[in-house]
């Protein structure tokens, strides 16, 4: 390690228990295959690569060969979106042997997956629903988490919802449910910082109030994407979690705000529909590393003169 990854491997070690060395400090994209001419022509490039855990399922194949080609010069981050893990089910044997199969076949740098649910019986919907925030709903969460990080051998990063809906049957605030998660397995979190800002917007809450009380020293990895901007029945604003554009001025200027608290923590753009020229996503990448090269480099102006 260089002297700065080394400052800030030390740094970030004291806020969060996920550094994860290879993409320390590091902003990257969603790995989407029509860029794969264009990413191997200027390799390597710096960043990473994240890819959804599902698209990878089968034996072999034009995914599988893409994805090997990435891996070869480029850290990897494998987030999984239909474990369902706040789900009242057991997890899906078959599924989690998969998702295991994909973590020791690509050794990716960070593991993640999302607080949500997303099957019911033998139904798999394609959404990552909510679940109200209970003692009771910590205890099976829980219970998944421990399911999957005993399987895979490693923890997990687990990431915070979008919200639309809010239970009457909760009782404890996400940031308390998502702590007493954290308390209870172990695990990680990946703080998507759109996901915040939507749900601030949605149910008319501050977004820097909710992250005041966010657990982020145990935060290992970061999104950020574009929302959409709708109207509910009653004609007021409703933001959607689109992933089908370029990220806000305002998630950026949160961004900027965690990146200033919590040092430079690998930072992803995600953009899932409506994707764009590589030019374009790469471009959101790249504002996102000056940001955190700026803090990075803050930093050890203030380590060097605190001697």
């Amino acid at each position: 390690m260089n002297g700065l990854a080394t400052h800030l491997a030390s740094r970030i070690s004291k806020t969060s228990r996920f550094p994860a060395l290879p993409v320390l400090g590091l902003a990257g994209t969603s790995f989407k295959h029509e860029h794969l001419p264009a990413i191997l022509a200027n390799q390597p490039n710096g960043g990473f690569f994240e890819v959804h855990a599902e698209n990878y399922m089968g034996a072999g194949g034009p995914p599988h060969d893409a994805l090997t080609k990435i891996r070869r010069d480029y850290p990897v981050s494998l987030h999984g979106v239909c474990m369902s893990i706040g789900g009242p089910q057991l997890l899906d044997k078959v599924h989690l042997g998969r998702f295991k199969a994909l973590v020791e076949r690509y050794e990716p740098a960070l593991v993640s997956e999302h607080l949500a649910w997303s099957t019911h019986d033998s139904t798999y919907y394609n959404d990552l629903l909510p679940l109200p925030y209970t003692p009771a709903t910590v205890s099976r969460v829980a219970d998944h988490i421990d399911e999957v990080q005993g399987a895979i051998g490693r923890p997990i990063l687990l990431e915070n919802p979008s919200s639309y809906v809010l239970f009457p049957e909760s009782t404890m605030s996400e940031t308390d449910f998502i702590r007493a998660l954290v308390r209870r397995t172990g695990c990680g979190l990946l703080l998507d910082v759109n996901n915040v800002f939507v749900s601030a917007t949605n149910h008319r809450y501050s977004a820097l109030s909710y992250l005041a009380d966010f657990p982020l020293e145990h935060v290992g990895e970061i999104h950020l994407a574009g929302h959409a901007e709708q109207e509910d029945d009653e004609g007021d604003l409703l933001l959607i979690d689109s992933h089908d554009g370029p990220v806000a001025d305002a998630v950026w200027k949160l961004f900027d705000i965690i990146i200033g608290s919590c040092g430079p923590l690998p930072t992803l753009i995600e953009w899932d529909s409506s994707i764009p020229d590589w030019p374009v996503l790469k471009a959101e990448a790249d504002a996102a590393q000056a940001i955190l090269d700026r803090h990075a480099s803050q930093m050890l102006e203030k380590a060097h003169a605190a001697g």
